[in-house]
């Protein structure tokens, strides 16, 4: 079964390493990868976490970056 992740994606590279280190600190499961082909993004990279930590992710980046949320099989 494959497992359904959510990514968010950045207008830069500060605000990607910015986030991912937020969600780690708060004990999420997360890693930058590189934005699939099939999106697009203003700086390449983009934070991949499982689905279902998807409402704790958004609390914790929404009003404080600009980021789009997606999801990913």
């Amino acid at each position: 079964m494959t497992e359904t992740y959510g990514i968010c994606l950045f207008e830069s590279v500060n605000h990607a390493l910015r986030a991912e280190k937020e969600v780690l600190k708060k004990g999420i499961p997360a890693k930058l990868i590189p934005v699939p082909r099939s999106l697009s993004s203003d700086c390449g990279i983009c934070l991949r976490y499982p689905i279902a930590f998807h409402t704790e992710v958004a609390k914790l980046l929404l009003g404080k970056l600009k980021v789009d949320f997606r999801t990913l099989p």
